[in-house]
């Protein structure tokens, strides 16, 4: 069923995922009301009408698309945290983030996007990162490369002696052996910056406009669509132990994506020395 999907058109998930965009999104993009604009777990944590109806939208698009599939959204698993199991089930799987940088969006800025990944036994497929404000739309699928905006994605490699510009998780926002990890990043040769939309600094990467990127946090839908979409063009990824990030979590933390195996080994050995 998988296989027969992936070969068919997929174009199809695209429209579906710009649909979202369409109808829930951009009309209240700049246009929010105050009672639409709620805090989950903290002021850092917000939530918007937009996120859950286009969340809505998307569950039951992408389940006409693929019957027999199942939908893990960020929303739903806040309403229900028993949905984010269907992770390690044997359905094919939609991770689905409506509104990936929800405070970005609640500003008014343009910098927030739209996450959606195909996943089936832990393994991340196909994924859509759909930037509807900068009109961009990024595809990967496993072993046929990645685009944006239908034109091939390379992340290429940073410049010999380059200073490597990362983007990371916030300091405040880590548990103190993180922190301490994360710190190792303030070093020679490395810029490093707090992160703005996940989703967005993959395609970052992906594009080689930033060098590496290192979190913290684990949530399937800020990371299966960006990881594919990097590998995919031609990037690489690892956790702090060295293995393969796993969206069906347990992993070794923080971790890091870059445009190179070798600058995942560098990220990994800076994250290492701060530890």
């Amino acid at each position: 069923m998988i296989d027969d999907f992936l070969a068919g058109d997929l174009t199809e998930v695209e429209a579906a995922v710009r649909a979202a965009a369409a109808a829930e999104i951009m009309p209240r993009y700049r246009q929010l009301a105050a009672h639409e604009i709620v805090e989950k777990n903290g002021p850092h944590d917000l939530v918007t009408t937009a996120d859950r109806l286009a969340e809505q939208h998307l569950t039951a698009a992408l389940s006409r698309l693929l019957p027999g599939s199942v939908v893990v959204g960020e929303e739903a698993v806040h309403a229900d945290p028993k949905v984010y199991e269907a992770l390690g089930g044997q359905e094919p799987v939609w991770i689905v983030d409506p509104v990936d940088g929800t405070r970005q969006f609640v500003r008014g800025e343009p910098g927030f996007c739209t996450l959606v990944a195909l996943a089936h036994h832990g393994e991340v497929l196909a994924s859509w990162t759909y930037a509807a404000a900068l009109d961009e739309m990024a595809v990967a699928v496993r072993g046929r490369g990645a685009t944006l905006n239908g034109a091939p994605l390379r992340s290429g490699s940073p410049a010999p002696g380059a200073v490597l510009r990362v983007a990371m998780s916030h300091p405040d926002y880590t548990t103190d052996d993180q922190k301490r990890a994360l710190l190792g990043l303030r070093t020679e040769g490395i810029d490093a910056r707090p992160c703005g939309s996940a989703g967005l600094e993959y395609l970052g990467v992906a594009r080689g406009d930033l060098d590496a990127l290192a979190f913290n946090w684990e949530f399937a839908w800020d990371h299966a669509a960006g990881l594919l979409l990097v590998t995919e063009a031609g990037g690489a990824q690892a956790t702090l132990s060295g293995a393969p990030f796993r969206i069906t979590g347990g992993n070794d933390l923080p971790f890091t994506a870059a445009r190179d195996h070798a600058t995942v080994e560098r990220i990994l050995a800076a994250l290492r020395a701060g530890v």
